[in-house]
């Protein structure tokens, strides 16, 4: 095929997209929308997978010093705790610490004036790479020595995980869903647009057109129609994004409270948002246009 070939199913593709207006819209039209809504619910799942993985961030554990440890000796079973797998930061705090930090967690701090820092222990706050493993984690911290007990919400790492692997594989299950749902939806009505111009094919195909001939104005017009649709999905699911990401750190609630305002910004996604859409409308309507029109060619 040569160039002066290639460039006319080029621009006879590109020409049947206005030339047959009213269907392009349509197939257009549909793919913006099953675009948007798996995108949108993509970015839900993804932003969940998100603040969950921030809230195992924040779980950590309190190692205890034994109280016949002097201050640098306890100081120096840092090395020993770091070297234990899966520990990624520990912090050092004094009992002076621990009293202040409790009471300022207090409404009334003044019936704790008489409080001594010697009733509390020199601890070690640390945070864990892998929530998964933080039994492990915990059972060898406990057993440096120096070390007098430890408190670990085993519990709450424990649902964390659970929970987190739930909110995973729902996701997984109701994208997949919507994909495929878009794939049917999509296809139906690309076979709608091709069954439409059944005549103009058979025409083509009478007057001694070979089926690649036919074939590639379509899958050119597929292309572009998919391609159309992929950036206008682009543009309203990054600009939806975008305001509803600067609402939510601009406007406290019980949510924000909560989940500490994590949403990831924009620019952390735009560009996955895009060449997904992209790939997927070129894939589905240009493949798709093109695999359509088979039966038509049997002429």
């Amino acid at each position: 095929m040569g160039d002066r070939q290639i460039w006319y199913h080029i621009r006879e593709g590109f020409r049947s997209i206005f030339t047959h207006g009213l269907m392009s819209i349509a197939a257009v039209c549909m793919t913006v929308a099953c675009l948007l809504i798996m995108g949108s619910f993509s970015l839900i799942a993804i932003n969940a997978n998100h603040v969950l993985g921030d809230l195992e961030d924040d779980n950590q554990f309190l190692a205890y010093i034994d109280d016949s440890l002097t201050r640098a000796q306890a100081q120096a079973l840092e090395s020993q705790i770091k070297a234990v797998p899966n520990v990624a930061d520990i912090h050092f705090v004094t009992k002076e610490e621990a009293l202040a930090n409790f009471k300022a967690n207090q409404e009334r701090q003044d019936l704790f004036d008489n409080v001594e820092s010697d009733t509390l222990r020199d601890r070690y706050e640390i945070h864990v790479v892998d929530i998964q493993l933080m039994q492990e984690t915990v059972d060898q911290v406990k057993d440096i020595d120096g070390i007098a007990k430890v408190q670990a919400s085993l519990e709450i790492a424990d649902g964390f995980v659970m929970l987190r692997n739930v909110a995973t594989a729902l996701a997984i299950i109701l994208v997949v869903m919507l994909v495929l749902i878009s794939i049917s939806i999509i296809a139906n009505t690309i076979k709608i647009t091709v069954f439409n111009r059944r005549k103009e094919i058979g025409i083509m195909k009478l007057v001694g057109a070979t089926n690649g001939f036919i074939r590639f104005p379509f899958f050119v017009e597929g292309v572009t129609s998919g391609l159309i649709s992929a950036l206008i999905a682009s543009a309203i699911v990054c600009g939806g994004y975008y305001a509803v990401y600067e609402w939510y750190g601009k406007n406290p609630t019980n949510l924000t409270t909560m989940f500490g305002g994590t949403l990831l910004p924009l620019q952390d996604l735009w560009y996955y948002v895009v060449l997904g859409f992209m790939l997927f409308g070129f894939v589905l309507c240009g493949i798709g246009t093109a695999t359509s029109i088979r039966k038509h060619l049997q002429v």
